[in-house]
């Protein structure tokens, strides 16, 4: 054997650097991708730890909106009833006062024109 390389061993050895090249670029590129992997799942671990308990505050709050709602409903039941009361008695008041108001209004009217028509008319100017 002579120390001079055929061109087809030279071919031989240029695919086998190339191969070699390729094999260590997609070792690094699994290596990178590992770790991405292991970020994305210690990320994912710790977002599950602090959504659980998130949640379970939003339950919680949920939960007591609309217990506080129950309660806002009832109130405003009640009100509307004191405003229906309330509206009834004004309407009874009105009529209970209003009426006879009216009556004894038109009879003092009726009267000081009575007492106005009887009594002498003074005629302006002529005073002395």
């Amino acid at each position: 054997m002579s120390g001079v390389l055929t061109a087809g061993e030279v071919a031989g050895l240029i695919a086998a650097t190339g191969w070699i090249v390729l094999v260590c670029v997609l070792a690094m590129v699994l290596v990178k991708l590992a770790r991405l992997l292991t970020e994305t799942t210690k990320m994912v671990s710790d977002l599950n730890e602090r959504v659980v308990p998130l949640l379970e505050d939003v339950t919680l709050t949920v939960n007591e909106t609309n217990r506080q709602l129950v309660a806002v409903e009832a109130i405003t039941k009640d009100v509307k009833q004191v405003s229906s009361h309330a509206a009834k008695l004004s309407a009874i008041t009105e009529t209970v006062f209003t009426g006879p108001l009216i009556k004894i209004s038109a009879l003092s009217h009726g009267v000081r024109r009575a007492i106005q028509a009887r009594r002498p008319r003074r005629q302006v100017g002529r005073e002395k």
